[in-house]
């Protein structure tokens, strides 16, 4: 097991810097070139609109996931809690952050434990997939698990974040058959995302030939973790070497199209950039099973939950009048409307 480290002190500034200062990624999404072929007369009552589907098994009122951000500090227990209750009166996902530090220190489990306040909803347990390396296994991803009675555990990769963090950790070698060892044992699903700089065709099919369920692409285009490191720099040199990556990564729109095209059939969460239910449904057309969101519910549930429940509904709203507009009924339906790009 890994030794007790700073890790509620650094989690405590990732909250801080994303709540004050501006990192997003030097690189656009690309949902931005995309448009739908507008239907001015789509023979649909809007009422009937529905963008329900499944996730994990359990029912969602719109493919939507909030998606990993935080816990290990006070601060982020109230997030968390803002973020659970929302999620649960909207019929939403919910992934929480790195639970690293609850494994390093007890008395931190419970900023991550809302399932009390999300009973039905699917729920996303976290850890870094590099801890792989330095001695945590199937035990440590139980632990997470059960922590918080998650659906499935994220395994998240943030190799950049790491080798440009003071006090990162570089070490991803061998982590492949690591991941795979989990996925084998674990009893319930593992998702692997990035952290905002995407995930390739090639590193999506080894991941998914290692039995991972879900892929949560994570591309470039919303927050980039080399700015927080920026921000987080203790020396001079440091802000510059992370201020390099400003642009680095694949946009969230090229790092989907490529993913589906490589595995056609594999359940793929799009995240990286997404600011509105337009957005959301961009992703839905080009293939994605899910959208995920962090920096807008972030700010919203440094709030209040009502905040948050308030973004919820209207990115679903906004959604659902795209659908209405392409003349989708369904999500379906959606997958097959026409777009064209700049």
């Amino acid at each position: 097991m890994a030794e007790v480290t700073d890790t509620p002190s650094r989690k405590a500034d990732h909250i801080r810097i994303n709540l004050e200062q501006d990192v997003r990624s030097g690189l656009a999404s690309g949902f931005a070139r995309l448009h739908f072929v507008h239907q001015a007369l789509p023979e649909l009552d809007l009422r009937q609109v529905t963008a329900a589907t499944t996730f994990l098994g359990k029912p969602l009122a719109a493919p939507l996931l909030i998606s990993s951000m935080t816990g290990g500090t006070d601060q982020a227990a109230s997030i968390n809690r803002a973020l659970a209750e929302a999620a649960q009166a909207s019929g939403v996902a919910m992934g929480l952050g790195s639970q690293r530090a609850a494994l390093e220190d007890r008395r931190w489990e419970a900023s991550f434990q809302v399932r009390r306040l999300a009973p039905s909803i699917p729920l996303l347990a976290n850890l870094g997939a590099v801890q792989l390396n330095h001695g945590y296994g199937l035990d440590e991803c139980r632990r997470a698990v059960e922590m918080v009675g998650a659906d499935a555990l994220v395994l998240h990769l943030n190799p950049l974040q790491e080798a440009v963090e003071p006090g990162g950790d570089g070490n991803f070698a061998g982590l492949l058959d690591k991941i795979g060892a989990v996925c084998r044992g674990l009893g319930v699903p593992v998702i692997v995302k990035e952290v905002g700089w995407g995930i390739s065709a090639t590193t999506a099919r080894r991941l998914v030939e290692a039995g991972v369920s879900v892929i949560d692409l994570a591309g470039a285009g919303g927050t980039s973790w080399s700015q927080v490191a920026m921000h987080r720099a203790q020396t001079p040199e440091q802000a510059e070497l992370a201020a390099a990556f400003a642009d680095w990564g694949v946009p969230t729109v090229r790092a989907l199209q490529a993913v589906r095209r490589e595995l056609p059939h594999a359940p793929l969460i799009a995240s990286g950039g997404l600011r509105s239910g337009v957005d959301l449904a961009k992703c839905i057309a080009l293939g994605a099973d899910v959208g995920a969101m962090a920096g807008p519910f972030l700010k919203a549930a440094a709030d209040s939950a009502a905040a948050v429940q308030a973004l919820i509904a209207l990115t679903i709203q906004q959604l659902r009048v795209a659908m209405f507009a392409t003349g989708s009924p369904d999500l379906a339906a959606l997958r097959q409307a026409e777009m064209w790009s700049d």
